[in-house]
């Protein structure tokens, strides 16, 4: 899979030539940037957990900066010049982790954006599973996102210049209308069991505890990541992909 490393200088130019509103990229990290030029597949899942799991990442080759706290060829983000499809989850779930910048459609089964995060996408987002926690990141969206369930916890609230399209979990203080985003429910009758595996969900009499689970919308918070990380559906007839561990090396 080709790969180029790119100044920062070089990448805010490709930003502009595609289009890409300076006030999207604007907070972004101005330091060096490993580019895709051009659409991109992935068979697996994306980690962008930079400590954990960078060295099975396929663009990694592509270079790197000098070892810095013992982390060799370390990377600012990731620009993928076109669409980018993943086959299984896209999920950044500690601080720290690199950027995502797609310029066209993502396609993804489950995406999980904990941490701090920092995607931008300039098409749309189709996903089973939307899932964002904690108010650290940054998240935008210039067309749709169409999702069966987008889950937004602990503040989370991404920018979507479009429509989010399909079942929205928020906090009840949270009202997404007067946030200005724009929502759209296209089942709005069918109930949470209807559209979850039963193993995410909280049953009658149990004890949420803590933050084990999002008791307010009916969750086992710890159960639905575990899943996606371990590459299991938590909605019902969604995808099953291969963990992490279980993927070939990345040539």
């Amino acid at each position: 899979m080709e790969t180029i490393y790119r100044t920062w200088a070089e990448t805010a130019a490709l930003f502009e030539r595609r289009g890409f509103p300076q006030e999207t990229y604007g907070n972004l990290e101005e330091e060096e940037y490993i580019l895709h030029p051009g659409p991109a597949a992935l068979p697996g899942s994306l980690w962008l957990d930079d400590h954990q799991y960078r060295h099975q990442n396929p663009w990694i080759k592509a270079g790197g900066r000098p070892e810095y706290e013992g982390i060799d060829g370390a990377v600012t983000g990731y620009v993928i010049d076109g669409d980018l499809h993943v086959d299984g989850n896209v999920l950044n779930l500690e601080y720290g982790s690199p950027a995502l910048i797609v310029l066209g459609d993502l396609t993804v089964a489950n995406l999980v954006l904990s941490g701090s995060s920092h995607l931008l996408v300039q098409g749309d987002i189709e996903v089973e599973t939307f899932l964002g926690n904690s108010t650290d990141q940054h998240v935008e969206v210039l067309g749709d996102v169409r999702a069966t369930l987008a889950i937004m916890w602990d503040e989370f609230l991404p920018g979507i210049a479009g429509r989010l399209r399909g079942r929205a979990l928020v906090p009840g203080y949270l009202d997404l209308e007067d946030s200005g985003l724009a929502a759209e429910d296209p089942a709005p009758l069918a109930r949470l069991a209807d559209l979850l595996v039963p193993e995410v969900l909280l049953c009658e009499g149990d004890s949420p505890g803590d933050d084990l689970c999002l008791a307010d919308a009916g969750l086992r918070y710890e159960t639905l990541i575990d899943r996606m990380v371990s590459g299991l559906p938590v909605i019902r007839g969604g995808r099953t992909v291969a963990p992490l561990e279980e993927l070939p090396p990345q040539g």
